[in-house]
């Protein structure tokens, strides 16, 4: 029997049913290649968990997931799946640090699937987001600080006024962060996300 290769050199694929289906396609210089067409939705949930992780190109395009890595467990493809299948995983994405602020590790004990919409929700502590505080940004023309807060519902990016001080516009921000996370807790059917939304913003 045919040994498979490691998955980003630590996932142990041990699928007993075809994950992937290739054709194979003649580009323009005649020679043949093969074309992903279809994926499993586990093994591709999986395979990406592990690219975040292990993968160093991927780490090089978003280096917010330097450090990040996968229990044990979860390296062994059918223990992921086992778990992913008692999930509400239609539509939604795979979270590590919702749960748990700051975490680094993705397991079953710290991971939960959530909306794309909670998901760029909580996604506010990117590296692009410059020198000030979240969702603070300088008025040139005012020689003020602007607060902006997204709004989930509407997409679109709220003005919360001016203020003398950096930390005070912040707080505007904050307030307005928390009055969102309740409304969005509360269309929660997972009690956890709804929690956990909460509490990230009433600090």
């Amino acid at each position: 029997m045919k040994t498979r290769k490691l998955v980003h050199g630590v996932g142990v694929n041990d699928a007993d049913y075809v994950v992937e289906k290739k054709e194979t396609i003649r580009c323009v210089d005649g020679k043949r290649k093969q074309k992903l067409v279809w994926r499993c939705p586990y093994y591709r949930t999986w395979v990406n968990m592990l690219g975040r992780c292990y993968s160093d190109k991927l780490q090089e395009k978003y280096p917010t997931y330097r450090g990040c890595s996968v229990s044990e467990e979860w390296l062994t493809f059918s223990v992921f799946k086992s778990w992913m299948e008692k999930q509400d995983w239609e539509g939604n994405q795979l979270d590590k640090d919702l749960l748990l602020e700051g975490n680094k590790l993705y397991s079953p004990e710290t991971c939960v699937f959530v909306s794309p919409m909670v998901n760029k929700f909580t996604n506010d502590r990117g590296a692009a987001r410059g020198e000030w505080l979240i969702g603070v940004c300088w008025d040139k023309k005012k020689a003020k600080f602007m607060s902006l807060c997204g709004n989930p519902f509407t997409k679109k990016q709220e003005y919360l006024g001016l203020f003398t001080c950096e930390q005070e516009a912040h707080q505007a921000w904050l307030k307005r962060k928390l009055e969102l996370a309740h409304l969005l807790a509360a269309e929660q059917e997972d009690p956890r996300v709804a929690e956990a939304l909460i509490r990230r913003y009433s600090k």
